[in-house]
C-alpha cells in the first residue's frame, strides 16, 4: 500500500470508526472547586493563550492530522482558514510524504495560501532524523508552508503495530539534538497518543527542545488504527490500551518547569472546555486535539468546526468565571479537587 493510500486509511478511520482508547485520560477524576462568589463578571474573562511569543484567541492548537494524499490538500485548505479567521496555531500532518513524493507538495503548501499570517508548524516522524536530516530536506519542510514552528512526532508503537512501519528507533534522540542546533525555528516534540513520560520529557529537554506536547493515552489509539487496517489484528491488538493517561504526562512533565525553561502542550483526549481548564490547573501551557476537529469538519464542514470552537470558548469563559479566574494563567491545583 502507498503512503498516500496509508494517509487516507487513517483519516478515514479516525472519522467514522471506533478507535479511541478505553483508557481514560484521567481528567475525569477531578471536578471543579466551585466558588459561590467569584467576584468577577464574565466579560472579565479571557480565554486567550501564549505559545512561543505568540498571542491566540484560544489556547488550542488544532493538531497535526493530515497530509501526503490528493483530498488532504481540501481539508488542510479549510483547517489553515478557519485558523487564520480565528487566531489559532495549526501543525500540519507528517510531511514524511512531501519528501518521499515531490508532487504532494500542494496538499501541504495550500496551508500558508490560505492562512498567510497564521502560526503553523512543520512536521516530521522521530524515525526519518533518526540518522540527522540533511539540511535541504529541512528546508523543504518549513520552507513548504514558511513554518514558525517544526514538531517532531514519536510513535514507536504505531510503527510498530504498522505493517509497513518502521522497526528501528535507535538514533532519534540525536537526530532531535542535530535538528534543534539547525533548525531555523524552534523545535516541538510530540508523541501521537501513547505519551510522553516525565523522563523522556527530561531528556528532550536536555537537548534543548523548546515545546513538549505529551499526546497521552485517553484519545484516539493510533495501534487500534492500525489494527484496524489488517485482515489479522490478533497479534497486536494486545497494544490497543498501550500508554500512560493524559493527565499523568501533564503532571509529570509540568514538575520540569521549575527545572527547565519551557512550554508544555496538554493533549491526548482533549474533547471540551472541561479538559482544556482542567491541563490548566495542572501546569499546561496550551492544549491541543484533532480526532474531534477533523470529525465535525469532515461531518458538518467548517460551519460545524465554527460550532464546536465557539461552543468551546463559551464554556472555558463560564467555568473560570465560576472558579473567580480571570483567565488560564491564575488556574492552579486549588481549582479542582479529587472525586
Amino acid at each position: 500500500m502507498s503512503i498516500q493510500e496509508r494517509k487516507k486509511d487513517h483519516v478515514d478511520l479516525c472519522v467514522y470508526d471506533d478507535v479511541g482508547y478505553e483508557m481514560p485520560t484521567g481528567f475525569d477524576r477531578y471536578y471543579f472547586r466551585h466558588n459561590a462568589m467569584p467576584e468577577i463578571n464574565i466579560d472579565d474573562v479571557s480565554v486567550e493563550g501564549t505559545l512561543l511569543g505568540r498571542s491566540f484567541s484560544f489556547p488550542l492548537m488544532i493538531s497535526s492530522m493530515t497530509g501526503g494524499y490528493s483530498d488532504a490538500g481540501r481539508i488542510n485548505a479549510q483547517i489553515a482558514r478557519f485558523c487564520e479567521s480565528e487566531n489559532l496555531p495549526f501543525g500540519v500532518g507528517s510531511q514524511r510524504a512531501l519528501l518521499d513524493h515531490p508532487e504532494e507538495l500542494e496538499s501541504f503548501s495550500v496551508v500558508r495560501d490560505e492562512a498567510p499570517t497564521a502560526f503553523i508548524a512543520a512536521n516530521i516522524g522521530g524515525a526519518q532524523i533518526a540518522g540527522g536530516l540533511p539540511e535541504e530536506k529541512l528546508l523543504v519542510l518549513i520552507d513548504s508552508i514558511k513554518a514558525d514552528a517544526i514538531i517532531v512526532h514519536l510513535n514507536p508503537l504505531q510503527e510498530l503495530v504498522q505493517p509497513e512501519g518502521d522497526r528501528k528507533f535507535a538514533g532519534i534522540e540525536n537526530g532531535i539534538a542535530r535538528l534543534v542546533t539547525q533548525s531555523p525555528v524552534p523545535v516541538i516534540v510530540k508523541e501521537t497518543g501513547a505519551g510522553i513520560s516525565g523522563d523522556v520529557a527530561r531528556r528532550l529537554l536536555a537537548i534543548g527542545v523548546s515545546v513538549i506536547d505529551v499526546a497521552g493515552a485517553g484519545g484516539t489509539s493510533w495501534s487500534k488504527v492500525e489494527n484496524k487496517r489488517k485482515e489479522d489484528s490478533g497479534s497486536t491488538d494486545l497494544f490497543n490500551e498501550w500508554g500512560i493517561p493524559t493527565l499523568t504526562c501533564v503532571k509529570e512533565a509540568a514538575d520540569l518547569h521549575g527545572e527547565f525553561r519551557f512550554e508544555l502542550i496538554a493533549s491526548g483526549g482533549i474533547r471540551g472546555a472541561s479538559d482544556i481548564v482542567k491541563a490548566h490547573c495542572f501546569g499546561a501551557d496550551f492544549t491541543a486535539s484533532a480526532r474531534p476537529v477533523i470529525q465535525a469538519l469532515i461531518k458538518g464542514g467548517e460551519e460545524e468546526l465554527q460550532r464546536l470552537v465557539d461552543r468551546w470558548k463559551e464554556q472555558t469563559a463560564i467555568i473560570l468565571t465560576l472558579l473567580g479566574r480571570r483567565s488560564l494563567l491564575e488556574c492552579s491545583t486549588k481549582d479542582v479537587g479529587n472525586k
